[in-house]
């Protein structure tokens, strides 16, 4: 399978009630699936920190296509004209918002392979949870529309997506020259100036990195997402589909190796900061730098987000809220009158200020 194949959708995943036949739905927080109908909870198998380790794979084999089949699956997808997104829906469904920007889609066909993930962190929050930090948030906004806090407080439903993620394992060594700067003054009083003294270096670093965390989806803006850390991978559970029952998982439009040049990014930036260390003194130049990197390995992650759309004056304005710890970021639109009110008042209040210092 090319990693460069067609991106994997927005899927749904339904498991029926062994009771009464309806979808379950995952509980957050909890290693149960739930049946809104009857009541029902039916527990979901190897849960936990028995559940084992998530195995990473070789870089190398997914970049010459040598991953097992059991690591593609297929799917088939529409995608969302306005922001991108992968969605998949049920064929009985003809039309739906798009969860990402609300913007209506029309159900299509397709068929993508792609490579499956290997790790979920389930939801934590419920949606009620989610929507409170989320108005919490909205209401601290200031000169925004009013319509604005009347969306939170109408409590439309919020979508729970698994967001897909790469995460990246490497091997550094890193050759390095530069100069130390050493800081002394000359002078005194008026006349005191301080000085750097350049020497030369040069030395090596070297850090091995653990789970570099990148955003595979074009749906949101990395801004959104880079926010909405940290988190807590330590609690990635071996996928289950049945983590996603009653949520949606976007699939990836972030192919492998694109994904893996912002994780050298990310890895190369902590690098520098780890030979500004090693130059030491009080100033650092870093003139040269070669990092070797081996062992590479990845994986593909799945992490939960609640998102909700609001549409103002045509535009659509995104909220995002991280599904485990409730941290929220977003779009959001401004009101024009009462910026202008604001203006006009802090005017007064500085022309009654400037009044009576002239009287003074």
């Amino acid at each position: 399978m090319s990693v460069n194949a067609p991106h994997a959708p927005l899927a749904e995943h339904r498991f029926p009630c062994d009771t009464c036949g309806s979808d379950l739905r995952y509980l957050p927080g909890s290693g149960r699936l739930h049946c809104d109908h009857c009541g029902n909870e039916e527990d979901i198998a190897d849960v936990g920190p028995w559940a084992g380790a998530i195995a990473e794979l070789d870089f190398r084999a997914a970049l010459d296509n040598r991953l097992p089949e059991a690591e593609i699956e297929e799917t088939r997808v529409l995608k969302c004209e306005n922001c991108g997104a992968q969605v998949e829906f049920r064929e009985e469904v003809h039309a739906k918002e798009c969860p990402f920007c609300a913007t209506p889609v029309v159900t299509g066909t397709g068929t993508h392979r792609h490579i499956k993930p290997r790790g979920v962190l389930p939801f934590a929050l419920d949606e009620e949870a989610a929507r409170d930090a989320m108005k919490d948030w909205l209401g601290s906004l200031w000169f925004a529309p009013n319509g604005l806090q009347k969306y939170a407080r109408k409590g439309r439903r919020m979508s729970g997506i698994y967001v897909p993620f790469w995460t990246f394992d490497a091997d550094t060594r890193t050759k390095y020259r530069g100069q130390r700067g050493t800081t002394y003054t000359t002078g005194s009083g008026k006349n005191r100036r301080t000085r750097v003294r350049w020497t030369p270096v040069s030395g090596r670093v070297a850090r091995w990195f653990d789970d570099v965390l990148v955003l595979a989806s074009r749906a949101l803006p990395r801004r959104y997402t880079d926010a909405l850390e940290p988190w807590d991978l330590a609690a990635l559970e071996p996928y289950q589909p049945e983590f996603l029952a009653g949520f949606r998982a976007e699939g990836y439009m972030i192919e492998l190796p694109e994904a893996y040049d912002i994780a050298r990014e990310k890895m190369d930036a902590v690098i520098r900061r780890d030979i500004k260390f090693d130059i030491g003194g009080d100033r650092q130049r870093i003139h040269a730098v070669h990092t070797d990197v081996s062992d590479v390995t990845f994986k593909h992650v799945l992490l939960p987000v609640w998102t909700a759309a609001y549409r103002y004056r045509g535009k659509s304005f995104r909220f995002v809220v991280n599904g485990r710890t409730g941290r929220v970021r977003g779009e959001r639109p401004w009101s024009a009158w009462k910026i202008a009110f604001a203006l006009i008042i802090g005017a007064i209040v500085a022309g009654i200020i400037g009044y009576y210092s002239g009287q003074q």
